[in-house]
């Protein structure tokens, strides 16, 4: 099926339908374990703070190289690449799958190598997580076409750049480039955006009058790209909740200064069940 722009209310189900099958996915957000190494401080994972190659809960021996990440596996380890079981050395890139055909796994486990800020890591996925197990459902605010808002974004004269904390309690640099203007209950607001590389797509981090109590304490916005005048719809229906609502070991930035919307946006995505019925 695809969205049909008759019935933006249909067409909001699926999108809600789509995204709440994709989070329960075997390797979905939720199976997320780790991300190791980690350090002590929270920061950026990187094999370095384990010189002995020995990663709790990860099968075999790694190191890193300037090119990557080298594991070195035994026929204990269980592992297997590509599908097939593996045993010796071998040098692993950072991995572009999605974590669901990632090269390297041990038994039901998948294993992502990746690399942030110049460091070597890895992702660990398991279907089996706690997360998922206890995984009651998305919590979704049907569709609402009071937020639908037509927008206008100002690209500002070169990109910038703003220090933000991360959701592991680090300061990292966002990347901006323009302003999202629109309009809500009588009042001009503006958002941050970012400019995606690949497609040119925007997209914001922001916060409302609710995050942290009836939504999650922040959301993303992803209203696409704008057209030649610089039009664009501001559809907060379909606002996603962040990797880190559904696992700790993702790492994610929160708002930046000024995207926090003074008003509640009682639409999109708000939180987990599970995490309802907890009473977070």
């Amino acid at each position: 099926m695809s969205d049909d722009a008759d019935d933006p209310h249909a067409a909001w189900r699926e999108w809600h339908e789509r995204r709440a099958a994709a989070v329960f996915a075997p390797y979905g957000p939720l199976a997320l374990t780790g991300t190791l190494p980690r350090t002590s401080s929270g920061g950026t994972p990187g094999l370095a703070d384990y010189p002995e190659g020995r990663i709790p809960a990860v099968p075999g021996h790694w190191r890193r190289t300037e090119t990557g990440a080298v594991l070195t596996a035994t026929a204990g380890d269980s592992c297997r690449l590509d599908g097939e079981p593996f045993t010796g050395d071998v040098v692993l890139g950072a991995d572009e799958a999605p974590p669901a055909r990632s090269r390297l796994s041990a038994g039901e486990r998948r294993i992502v190598v990746i690399r942030r800020e110049g460091e070597w890591g890895v992702r660990v996925y398991d279907p089996a997580s706690e997360a998922r197990q206890a995984y009651a459902g998305l919590e979704a605010t049907p569709y609402d076409p009071a937020f639908v808002r037509p927008g206008r974004f100002r690209p500002y004269a070169e990109d910038r750049s703003v220090r933000v904390e991360n959701a592991d309690g680090r300061a990292r640099g966002l990347g901006l480039g323009e302003e999202l203007v629109f309009s809500f209950g009588g009042a001009e607001h503006t958002l941050q955006v970012a400019v995606d590389a690949d497609d040119g797509s925007l997209w914001a981090v922001f916060g409302d009058a609710a995050g942290g109590r009836s939504s999650y304490r922040f959301r993303f916005l992803k209203p696409g790209i704008p057209d030649a005048r610089g039009a664009i719809a501001v559809d907060f229906n379909r606002s996603p909740l962040p990797p880190c609502a559904f696992a700790d070991h993702f790492i994610c930035p929160f708002p930046p200064p000024g995207n926090a919307l003074p008003f509640e946006v009682a639409a999109g995505e708000r939180r987990l069940k599970a995490a309802l019925a907890a009473g977070i």
